[in-house]
């Protein structure tokens, strides 16, 4: 894909992955848009990447509508919005806990893909990247929520991609692990990012921008399904 031009929409663009995602795409040439929950910090950050913004909430079809209204017409979307929640085992969460995370970091990307889908199909071009985690492949205690909604992400992903092939749209989940991000302290647990020395060798936002776009510009003969990044100083044992 050449991306000058291109309009491309970014969720949970206002800090951490999309914030980086965002300001890639932006010097690439995009028109790029970027949508949050928390108002102040959305337009923060658009107007520190020279974004347009909407406020939206991932989980909610009718935000969804307004944003692709707002937009008229997408060619990229980087469904990167994602909630922790609580991480703590799941006996010790309440329902209202749970479906959160399963209505921001699953359902919200299948609602952002389906109206994306229908656009991009009509024009017979695009490019969606379904941003899931490290945890879909791997199993931690206190994660399982998390762990099936960004599982479910996965899955989505591969039928997305069968649906979307025959009309020349690019379906990727990119999959990150240990990032600069701001997620751990989110969710109030400990890890790499709080440790200066380790966090400096962990993905940054721009970095797993340059990979987003990298995936934009393969050659449109050619697909990438899944692509996973981890640090070379995350130990994951066993594999």
């Amino acid at each position: 894909m050449q991306l000058k031009g291109k309009k491309a929409l970014v969720t949970g663009g206002a800090g951490g992955y999309g914030f980086g995602i965002a300001k890639v795409l932006l010097a690439a040439g995009c028109e790029v848009w970027i949508t949050g929950r928390n108002e102040a910090k959305l337009n923060r950050a658009a107007a520190d990447l020279g974004a347009k913004a909407v406020l939206a909430d991932a989980s909610s079809g009718k935000d969804w509508d307004r944003v692709i209204a707002a937009m008229g017409g997408i060619d990229i979307l980087v469904n990167n919005a994602g909630y922790g929640g609580k991480i703590v085992p799941v006996a010790e969460q309440n329902d209202e806990d749970i479906l959160s995370v399963i209505e921001t970091n699953l359902t919200g990307v299948i609602l952002g893909c389906s109206r994306a889908a229908k656009i991009m199909c009509a024009q017979r071009s695009g490019a969606i990247i379904n941003i899931s985690s490290v945890c879909a492949l791997y199993a931690w205690p206190a994660w399982s929520v998390y762990t099936a909604a960004k599982a479910g992400v996965a899955k989505f992903s591969h039928g997305l991609y069968t649906e979307l092939r025959p009309y020349n749209v690019h379906v990727t989940c990119l999959t990150p692990s240990w990032g600069q991000t701001g997620f751990n302290q989110a969710a109030n647990i400990s890890g790499a990012s709080e440790d200066p020395a380790k966090a400096s060798q962990c993905t940054s936002p721009e970095e797993l921008g340059m990979i987003v776009k990298n995936i934009l510009e393969t050659p449109d003969h050619l697909a990438i399904p899944d692509l996973t990044v981890q640090p070379m100083i995350q130990d994951i044992c066993p594999m």
